[in-house]
């Protein structure tokens, strides 16, 4: 358990971590059964919040069974029609890293990777005993724009982080590339794409509930997201 630290989601809250280390030749099958019970990936740790007094935290899916763009996400796909995408194993590498400190300076400049370095980057990418990849997006100048950071489970696409290069706001890359793994799992004949967690009242996590059908985690199990 960690200790208590300020909730980066919610003024005045505090967060705690339950987490364990992720390793060995099992670790794929318990990155699966973890990820479906409300757990993230962060290198070789698995961890999920155990906030006291809170449960603020809601694991999140995009249920690809009926899925659909919505007006402003048919929109943003025909802006960045132009777009390729590329899967490569997990290795990073210095373009993406630029793409990434360009992204945090502009959008997280006061949040907790603010101070990432490149060793801290190859780390965040490279430390990893699950099946993941790294998804490049280019312009047709293939120019580097945008980078998912995935894992492949049995029962769909885990996205572990993702940035932009934020000189393309018009594009809403984020929304883009949030639609494209919806794409990818169809592709890959997957059935969800895990995006973490929703939190009530914090606007950092509330584009969430854009995408949908939307299911999240309940003590009875993976139920249909209601915005109430």
């Amino acid at each position: 358990m960690t200790p208590q630290a300020p909730c980066p989601y919610l003024a005045g809250a505090v967060e705690r971590k339950l987490f364990a280390f992720l390793g060995g030749p099992s670790s794929a099958g318990q990155n699966d059964y973890l990820t479906r019970r409300g757990f993230r990936r962060s290198q070789n740790i698995i961890y999920m919040p155990s906030c006291p007094g809170c449960n603020a935290c809601v694991p999140v899916r995009i249920a690809m069974d009926g899925f659909a763009l919505s007006k402003s996400q048919r929109r943003t796909r025909n802006r960045n029609a132009d777009l390729t995408r590329t899967i490569r194993p997990a290795q990073a590498t210095s373009e993406q890293f630029s793409v990434l400190r360009a992204y945090l300076d502009a959008r997280h400049y006061d949040g907790g990777m603010a101070d990432m370095t490149a060793l801290d980057y190859i780390a965040m990418v490279e430390e990893t005993s699950v099946d993941t990849m790294v998804i490049e997006y280019r312009d047709r100048d293939g120019r580097l724009i945008a980078v998912g950071l995935t894992d492949r489970l049995s029962d769909g696409l885990s996205m572990v982080y993702s940035f932009f290069d934020p000189d393309d706001a018009k594009r809403s890359l984020g929304d883009y590339v949030i639609t494209d793994h919806a794409d990818l799992a169809r592709e890959l004949n997957l059935p969800y794409v895990y995006l973490g967690y929703w939190v009530a009242g914090s606007r950092k996590m509330d584009y969430k509930k854009r995408y949908k059908p939307l299911e999240k985690l309940t003590p009875a199990g993976w139920v249909p997201f209601k915005d109430d």
